[in-house]
């Protein structure tokens, strides 16, 4: 058995392949009464888009979104949307003749067993990024709704390769610079110096990982329900749904490991009569419910594992080891355009929560 949704109140179920038709998104229990236009939708969707960049794929899908159902005269009915982008730009060719041969990095040979043999294996099929279209989709109507409780979430790139930005950004250079340079970090010359290093490494036959740092603002004290559906706990999850995580960490993470109590515990205070904390090391979570501090996490995404250098694999069928060296149109770092997916995720998983605790109502005025 599969299960391709995720979240209760605010629930998001996927559906398409990279090579498919289609990819797309169905969200069940948005409220009635937001307005909502297909440009809301495509405003995040360009943000994630192949072939804009020297750094992207060559892949050149315009992903244009369609809403089918569960908007009526530009507000949400109430319904579950529909919403989908069709695959236009494909080239099945390069992986007919690699379909016995599992690709290093991928999902190709647990599919292989899992399904067997009968998987789309065509770019992956539902294991490929092209799924987080929909996850992207989702996560520009949870954005519209944050804004009905003055909530917002911001991720920029903190890390490619051996390039991480130096020194701490504001809020407002985030909002200003990510969208404004292929890496999508907030620092324009440490931005610089990553493209420079992937496009290196590209015109080795090579790819780079990254970490993707992620902040939810406005978020209200309370939020989440443990003990297994704590806030931290959902966020992980949802996180490492975006395929090639494999890792999260809030607040200071791993670090913390190292603190000594007194150094990590966040210490309260009172500031314009509200409680606060002096330090954020919890990440904005404590006992699985979010403290009022902005929530803080770090996403670590591994190197594409479709690079152009010859591997070892084997032969399905023949049953021996075998050479590899792929073609296709991939992109030397996947970490750029994870980017407005890790932002969505985690719209996703605060607006599931504040509409289960009401903070968000089911009909807006």
């Amino acid at each position: 058995m599969s299960n391709n949704s995720i979240g209760k109140a605010f629930a998001l179920t996927c559906f398409g392949e990279s090579h498919g038709k289609c990819v797309g998104a169905i969200i069940d229990g948005c409220p009635a009464g937001l307005p909502l236009s297909e440009k809301d939708i495509q405003r995040e969707l360009d943000k994630r888009r192949p072939g804009v960049s020297r750094i992207t794929t060559k892949r050149r899908e315009e992903d244009i979104a369609e809403i089918l159902s569960g908007v009526y005269k530009g507000l949400t009915t109430g319904a579950p949307i529909c919403v989908m982008v069709l695959n236009r730009d494909v080239d099945s060719r390069p992986y007919e003749l690699i379909k016995d041969k599992p690709r290093p990095g991928h999902a190709d040979y647990p599919a292989h067993v899992r399904y067997g043999g009968f998987q789309d294996y065509r770019g992956g099929g539902q294991f490929s990024g092209r799924v987080t279209v929909a996850y992207t989709m989702a996560g520009a109507i949870a954005k519209k709704l944050l804004k009905k409780i003055n909530a917002e979430v911001l991720a920029h790139t903190i890390q490619i390769g051996p390039i991480r930005l130096p020194k701490e950004v504001t809020y407002e250079e985030i909002r200003k610079n990510v969208y404004q340079n292929s890496v999508r970090c907030a620092d324009l010359e440490t931005a610089n110096a990553m493209e420079a290093e992937v496009l290196k490494v590209a015109k080795e036959g090579d790819s780079l990982g990254g970490i993707v740092e992620c902040t939810a603002l406005g978020v209200p004290a309370g939020l989440g329900n443990p003990i297994f559906d704590s806030l931290d706990a959902d966020l992980a999850k949802i996180l490492f749904n975006i395929p090639a995580v494999k890792g999260v960490e809030f607040g200071a993470g791993f670090q913390a490991a190292s603190f000594k109590g007194s150094e990590n515990n966040d210490q309260f205070v009172m500031q314009e009569n509200r409680v606060v904390t002096l330090t954020n090391n919890a990440g904005g979570i404590l006992g699985g419910l979010s403290t009022g501090m902005p929530i803080v996490m770090r996403v670590a995404f591994k190197p594409t594992p479709s690079i152009a250098l010859k591997q070892k694999t084997v032969d399905l069928i023949q049953e021996r080891s075998v050479e590899i060296k792929l073609a296709g149109r991939h992109d030397p770092c996947i970490v750029p355009r994870a980017v407005p997916v890790v932002e969505s995720c985690v719209a996703m998983v605060i607006v599931d929560h504040a509409i289960r605790l009401g903070i968000i109502p089911m009909v807006l005025k």
